[in-house]
């Protein structure tokens, strides 16, 4: 029987059920091993990569570009935002897809977890905070060199902190409810391609009002393209009230992404 500080009302569930979620989580950070943190630290070269190449070498070339406010601002200034969303999505979904396909489909852990008092819904949030986890310890580590570089400043560094939090959360969410669709490990093949284009043509590299009017419209869409204009906004101090918008597409996408995962891991483990 679970004894919690707030009874056994509505609170005392919720509470109860946030204990359940919080041990799947702990579950997680007690079977790390050495290897882990190296898998970690080489999903953070990438993006510096692409900062460093393309965001100062190219940078130099193109010189500046336009915030949706009119100020004009170093080609790495606009880049390294989008670098910084890109990072959080990729360790947010490497967590929330292979791992999770494969505690759920090969490793079959998740049947032991249903033995006990824990449910579907709460093991789905439970790997929902680790994925935002890793997400969280990369958005940390660019924000840093971001403000070392001069891309942006120490106080709109920890204003857009938060927003990385929530890119991670809401692409973790997504992840883990496309993770259920999975039959086999191929089919993360499309994952792949999806996540690229994803990160090519969200605004990344270069304006979204330089595309055509209908391939905009689709970038627009996207999760990504909202994750990179909310960290654009804050980390340049270009704040309007469109950022509002973005960041309330990021929360439903978390949780219809948790909604999803939650009930067709109950549909395919309590049979």
């Amino acid at each position: 029987m679970l004894v919690t500080a707030f009874g056994t009302g509505p609170q005392g569930r919720l509470d109860a059920s946030v204990r359940r979620s919080g041990a799947v989580t702990r579950r997680n950070l007690a079977a790390l091993r050495s290897a882990y943190w190296l898998v970690v630290i080489s999903g953070l070269v990438e993006p510096f990569l692409y900062l460093f190449s393309i965001g100062i070498g190219v940078g130099k070339l193109v010189g500046t570009l336009p915030l949706p406010d009119g100020r004009q601002v170093p080609y790495a200034a606009f880049v390294a935002p989008s670098m910084l969303a890109s990072s959080a999505m990729f360790g947010a979904l490497s967590e929330s897809t292979f791992n999770f396909f494969g505690k759920m489909k090969f490793m079959r852990l998740y049947d032991g977890v249903l033995a006990t008092p824990v449910r579907p819904m709460e093991i789905a949030f439970g790997e929902l905070l680790w994925a935002m986890a890793r997400g969280a310890i990369y958005s940390a580590a660019f924000l840093i060199v971001m403000v070392l570089l001069g891309l942006t400043r120490p106080g709109w560094a920890l204003a857009a902190y938060p927003a990385t939090l929530l890119v991670g959360f809401a692409f973790g969410g997504l992840g883990m409810g496309l993770s259920t669709y999975m039959r086999s490990w191929q089919d993360f093949d499309l994952m792949g391609t999806a996540q690229l284009a994803l990160f090519l043509f969200s605004g990344t590299f270069a304006p979204v009002s330089s595309y055509p009017f209908a391939l905009r419209l689709l970038v627009e869409a996207t999760p990504l393209y909202h994750a990179v204009e909310l960290l654009r906004g804050l980390t340049t101090g270009s704040l309007h009230p469109v950022l509002l918008g973005h960041a309330a597409y990021l929360v439903v996408m978390a949780g219809v992404g948790l909604i999803v995962a939650g009930r067709r891991m109950a549909r395919q483990l309590l049979k």
